[in-house]
C-alpha cells in the first residue's frame, strides 16, 4: 500500500505538470517579476523569511514553499489593485502583503491558527521599522485570511485592501497546488492510507469547489476561479486512479451515493 502512495503522489505531481498555467501569470508578468524580486532583495522580507522559517509546517503542505508562492502573488495582486493609489503606495502594498503572506500560516497547527498568528505576528515585526498602523494591518490580514469562517470589516480601505490580497493568493493554492503536492503531505502527516485518502476525497472536493465565489479582489474574482477549476479538473483524474487502486472503496461508495 505504501508503494502505491508513492506512485499516486508521483502520478499527482505529474498531472499537475501538464496542466496549463493559469491565465494570471500571463496577464500579471510584469508585477510578478517585480513581487518576485522584491521577495527575494528586499530586506525587510528577507529578514521575515529568515525569522518565520521555525513556525512553518514544512511537513504538512503548509512551508516555505507554500509562504513564498501566497507571498510574491499576494505582493502582485497589491501592486495591480492598488495602482490607481500611486505607485509608491502600491509598492508599499505590496511589501506589507509579502510580509503578511510570510506569516499567515506561522500558526497552521494550532486550533484558531488565524488568530493565533496574528498575535504572533506582532512578535515576529516587533523590532522591525514598520508603523504601528502597518503591523496591525499585517495582524488584521492574517486573522482574516480562513475560508467559511466569519470575517471582520475596516473602515480602512487599505487595510481590506491588504486581507484581501492576501486571501485571494492563499486560495490560488486551492486549485493544482492543492491535488499537486499539499493533499499528499497532509496525508504522509495524517498518516491516511489509501482508503481513507479516497473515502475523504468527496467532501475534500466540494469543499474546494466552494472557494469559487468567495474571492474578494477584482484580480482573483476575475482569475481565481481559474485555478479552482484547474485544480477541480485534476482532482476528478485523481478520484479516477484512486479509484482503480481501491476497486472495492470505490464500489462501495458507488452504492451509497
Amino acid at each position: 500500500m505504501l508503494k502505491e502512495l508513492e506512485l499516486m503522489k508521483l502520478e499527482a505531481k505529474n498531472l499537475a505538470g501538464m496542466q496549463p498555467p493559469p491565465q494570471f501569470y500571463d496577464r500579471f508578468a510584469p508585477e510578478l517579476a517585480f513581487s518576485k524580486e522584491l521577495f527575494f532583495d528586499h530586506p525587510l522580507v528577507v529578514r521575515c523569511a529568515e525569522d518565520v522559517l521555525p513556525f512553518l509546517a514544512d511537513d504538512y503542505g503548509h512551508g516555505i514553499d507554500h509562504a513564498k508562492k501566497v507571498s510574491v502573488e499576494a505582493g502582485a495582486i497589491a501592486l495591480a489593485e492598488a495602482r490607481p493609489w500611486g505607485m509608491d503606495q502600491a509598492r508599499h502594498l505590496c511589501l506589507l502583503a509579502q510580509l503578511s503572506g510570510l506569516q499567515h500560516d506561522i500558526c497552521r497547527l494550532e486550533p484558531e491558527h488565524a488568530l493565533r498568528g496574528a498575535e504572533v505576528s506582532f512578535q515576529i515585526l516587533a523590532n522591525f521599522p514598520l508603523t504601528d498602523r502597518d503591523k496591525e494591518m499585517i495582524a488584521f490580514a492574517i486573522r482574516n485570511h480562513e475560508a467559511f469562517r466569519p470575517r471582520e470589516n475596516s473602515s480602512d480601505h487599505q487595510e481590506e485592501m491588504l486581507a484581501a490580497c492576501l486571501y485571494d493568493a492563499d486560495k490560488f493554492r486551492w486549485g493544482p497546488d492543492n491535488f499537486g503536492t499539499t493533499l499528499w503531505e497532509i496525508c504522509d502527516y495524517e498518516e491516511w492510507c489509501m482508503r481513507e485518502i479516497l473515502a475523504k476525497f468527496p467532501e475534500g472536493v466540494e469543499r474546494i469547489r466552494g472557494i469559487s465565489n468567495t474571492f474578494r479582489t477584482e484580480v482573483g474574482k476575475t482569475f481565481g476561479p481559474e485555478f479552482i477549476e484547474l485544480g477541480l479538473h485534476l482532482g476528478n483524474r485523481l478520484y479516477s486512479v484512486l479509484q482503480r487502486h481501491c476497486p472495492s472503496q470505490g464500489r462501495a461508495m458507488s452504492a451509497t451515493n
